[in-house]
């Protein structure tokens, strides 16, 4: 089999093709999320904590700037985002089992011994009217 046919057989799986989705919603969650707090949680934080810029908090240590409000902004990025997934997974799990419920399992077949009684009682019933 030629490289080219079996780089066909690996990019078509299913299971890489799924994990590609997953990676550009994860990509375009992280950037509306990113947004959402740069541009709206944290200037109403700075507000709150006496109109305090944090993607310009640092300490000058020599030489050297520590931007640890960066580090904040990057730090509520990432608790917003997972908890953002964390709520995404467990309506899909919700919904998965939902579904799962809802499956109707077909009987199974009465065995022929069984299916022959049932037989034998309804003419029996017939009969004794």
């Amino acid at each position: 089999m030629g490289m080219v046919q079996e780089f066909k057989e690996f990019a078509m799986k299913g299971s890489l093709i799924d994990m590609a989705v997953g990676i550009i919603i994860g990509a375009a969650v992280s950037e509306m999320v990113g947004t959402l707090v740069e541009s709206i949680l944290m200037p109403i934080i700075g507000v709150f904590m006496g109109g305090v810029d944090f993607s310009q908090l640092s300490i000058t240590v020599g030489d050297a700037a520590i931007g640890y409000g960066a580090f904040i902004q990057a730090l509520i990025d990432f608790l917003i985002i997972a908890f953002v997934i964390f709520m995404i997974l467990k309506m899909i799990n919700r919904m998965k089992k939902n579904f799962e419920e809802e499956k109707v399992e077909e009987p199974a077949e009465a065995p022929v011994d069984v299916q022959l009684l049932s037989e034998i009682r309804d003419l029996l019933k017939q009969q004794n009217r």
